[in-house]
């Protein structure tokens, strides 16, 4: 069996190309693609950041560690999970044990070029964005390499340069 044919979930700082590498790579596995911040949104019918402010970062993460316990038990998928996913030590157990888990890891100045004008992410939205990526990277590079099957560096790489290295590591 090749690694191809397992479930594939990404971790990584929002705006790491989680949910863009993964629609795409899904498409040419052949695989389900799934956003567990999307399945969130569907299952409650509200935006990710009205359950922040409604129910604080805590109740988010208990609806996320939910979420991922049901996607993950999903065959032949991939799964975009939120950038603080990796938080929870179940979540990291979860991810490890019913599939490959790839970082993209892309350091916090790229990431705050790419989401400057962002107003969907929650924690973006207070203070300096470039400050809070570097505290969000440092506090949480070190559980994503704890998570991570594969890290990929998606710095100011092409998505398909990006595509094509984790279908190396892949085969």
């Amino acid at each position: 069996m090749t690694l191809m044919n397992e479930n594939i979930f990404f971790v990584g700082l929002m705006g790491a190309g989680k949910t863009t590498v993964g629609k795409l790579l899904a498409k040419k596995l052949k695989k389900t693609f799934f956003d567990t911040d999307q399945e969130i949104e569907k299952k409650l019918g509200v935006k990710v950041s009205v359950i922040f402010e409604l129910e604080g970062e805590e109740g988010f993460r208990k609806r996320e560690t939910q979420m991922i316990d049901e996607l993950t038990q999903k065959k032949d998928i991939i799964l975009a999970t939120g950038g603080g996913a990796v938080l929870s030590e179940e979540n990291r157990r979860l991810l490890k044990e019913r599939g490959k888990v790839i970082y993209l890891n892309a350091k916090p100045e790229n990431l705050a070029k790419r989401m400057a004008h962002d107003k969907d992410r929650p924690l973006l939205q207070q203070g300096n964005v470039e400050d809070t990526l570097n505290r969000l990277y440092k506090e949480r590079h070190p559980l994503y390499l704890n998570a991570a099957s594969f890290v990929v560096d998606t710095g100011q790489q092409k998505t398909q340069t990006i595509l094509n290295k984790i279908q190396a590591l892949l085969k």
